[in-house]
Formats: structure tokens, C-alpha cells, sequence
């Protein structure tokens, strides 16, 4: 390469990495003809992305559990923005067959850029999805897991197409309980959280590899939105919130939680595999940048487990054969 040559690769690289160190809802460019589809949009961190993803003139697919939310949530994106693209898509990850429903109805736009697996509960009171599955494996990461295999065909079709996966700060103090997958002996709601945030991540870095082995031109990445105010904590204890008011300057707000999420989908020159989060010391708040996760999330038997037990439950085969 010449010294002009090395002069604007270096330029490029020099752009795409401060990006991708301070990335705000102002660094999202213009996403027009582009189609992103949504988990739990109509509030919180996906609400958020929704909006500025229309806003920057992408077509947007608000899947939601309920139609009354989703309907509400595109008539306030509309009324800042009356020309956005939206629909909405009824969702239920915690149901199978409304999973595959949902697929289908998604499988038949033109192109699909951007499947955003956002949706998630936590620490929710004992109880099982529809399928029999605990209620926060089921939905955080069954569910996903379910509607991304199903989706893939779609996405593999679109070139340069994302999968953003959401973790979370707690997938740090996570583990598989494979031996009580549903919780049938012993039930921690938060244990369980954490549980299902590790998922997320074994399964983006085991869709990533696989991909890469495919040699697809989608690929598989990973946010997490910090500890942002949004109702996600609407099932903790009132004492925990009381205790929590006094901090609450120290959280992000639900934009700035999305930022990672906007960064994964939309920043040029991110690659399968990376993980976003909030770029302060403790990844609480902050512009989004890239992050790491803990040496348990790369685990690739671990994952490979995962990957297998998944395809049992939910009866969906993504069709990836190993990484190796």
C-alpha cells in the first residue's frame, strides 16, 4: 500500500474506533432502506432504539406482547416523527407458537438488517412460560434463541445483516444450572436472572462462531445497557427501590441506556463476537463502547452445551453446524 493508501486506512480506523469509544444517540447515521426488528419495543431500551432507529429513517417492527402497548408506543414515536416507518408484530417470548408466529410475519419483509434481542424480565416470581420453561430462561434466552434460528433465513438473505444480543452486567455472577434447568429443586429469582444473562452470551459468541465457520455474512454481537431506570426492575422488592432512590443519579436514563444497543446495530465497523456496554469504570452509565465479559461466557463447551439443550427445549435448530 502506498503512504496515501496507509494515510486513509489509517483515518478509517482512526474514525470507526472513536466511534466506537463514545458512541451516542447523535453517532447513529442514516439508516434508510434499512428493516430492524425489535424485542419488547414499546418501553424502556427498546422503545428508545425504536425511536431513533425511525428516526433515522429505517422501518421499524415493534414486537411487542401487547398490541394495546405497541400501538401506543408507534402513535408517541409519530407524533415527533409523523413520517417514521413502523409496524408492530405481536410477540410473546414466552410462547412458542407465538414465537414462530411472529417469525413467519417477519420472514416476509423484503430484508430484515437488524434482529435486536431486547425484550427480558427479571427476577420474576416462580412460574413457567407456556412451553414449561422457567419464566426467565424461557423468555431471555429460549425465546431469543427460538426466534433468531427462525429469523436466520431472513437475515442471511440481507447482506451486512446484525444480530444484537442483550446481556447484562449480571451475567458476571451467572451460571447453567443444567441439572435444574426449570427450577424444579430450588428457585432464586435473581440467581435465575443471572442465569439467563450468561445464556445470552454463551449463545451470541456460539452464534458468532458458527456463523464465521459458515462463512455467513451476518454476524452476532453483544450489549448491555448498563443499570438504566426502566421498569425491567419492576418486580424487586419496594424496600430495594427505597434503598435504591438515593442512587438513582447514578443510573442511566432509558436513551442513554439504549446507546450500546444503537451502537451494535447501526456503527460502522463493528464485528461478530464484540460486546457493548456503557463506557464508565463500573459499565453503569456512560457513551457505549466496546466491553468484555467474563472468561465463563467464552467458554465454547460450555456453550456448546448450551447450544444443544437449546435446540432440545425449544425445538428450533438454527440449521449452524460447530464452529469445529
Amino acid at each position: 500500500m502506498n503512504i496515501r493508501g496507509c494515510l486513509v486506512h489509517l483515518e478509517v480506523y482512526q474514525m470507526g474506533s472513536t466511534s466506537l469509544e463514545n458512541f451516542t444517540a447523535a453517532d447513529v447515521t442514516d439508516q434508510s432502506g434499512k428493516t430492524f426488528f425489535i424485542t419488547g419495543a414499546n418501553t424502556g431500551i427498546g422503545f428508545e432504539a425504536a425511536k431513533v432507529l425511525a428516526e433515522r429513517g429505517a422501518r421499524v417492527l415493534l414486537g411487542c406482547r401487547s398490541t394495546a402497548r405497541a400501538e401506543a408506543a408507534v402513535e408517541e414515536i409519530r407524533a415527533a416523527n409523523p413520517a417514521a416507518d413502523l409496524d408492530t408484530i405481536e410477540l410473546d417470548l414466552g410462547d412458542l407458537a407465538l414465537v414462530r408466529a411472529a417469525a413467519q410475519t417477519v420472514a416476509a419483509e423484503p430484508r430484515l438488517d437488524g434482529l435486536l434481542n431486547n425484550a427480558g424480565v427479571m427476577r420474576t416470581p416462580y412460574g413457567l412460560t407456556k412451553d414449561g420453561f422457567e419464566t426467565q430462561f424461557g423468555i431471555n434466552h429460549l425465546g431469543h434463541f427460538a426466534l433468531t434460528g427462525l429469523l436466520l433465513p431472513t437475515l442471511e438473505q440481507t447482506p451486512g445483516s446484525r444480530i444484537v444480543i442483550t446481556s447484562s452486567v449480571g451475567h458476571r455472577r451467572g451460571q447453567i444450572l443444567f441439572a435444574d434447568i426449570n427450577a424444579a429443586q430450588r428457585y432464586n429469582p435473581m440467581e435465575r436472572y443471572y442465569m439467563s444473562k450468561l445464556a445470552n452470551l454463551l449463545f451470541m459468541y456460539e452464534l458468532d462462531r458458527r456463523l464465521r465457520a459458515k462463512g455467513s455474512n451476518t454476524i452476532a454481537l453483544g450489549v448491555h445497557p448498563g443499570v438504566s431506570n426502566t421498569d425491567l426492575g419492576r418486580h424487586m422488592s419496594p424496600v430495594f427501590h427505597i434503598l435504591l432512590a438515593p442512587l438513582m443519579f447514578l443510573l442511566s436514563s432509558p436513551p442513554e441506556g439504549a446507546w450500546s444497543t444503537l451502537l451494535g446495530a447501526t456503527a460502522p465497523g463493528v464485528e461478530g463476537g464484540q460486546y457493548f456496554g456503557p463506557g464508565n469504570r463500573l459499565e453503569w452509565r456512560g457513551p457505549a463502547k466496546q466491553v468484555d465479559s467474563t472468561d465463563l461466557s467464552k467458554d465454547p463447551a460450555l456453550a456448546q452445551r448450551l447450544w444443544d439443550i437449546s435446540v432440545e427445549l425449544s425445538g428450533v435448530d438454527p440449521g449452524l453446524g460447530p464452529a469445529s
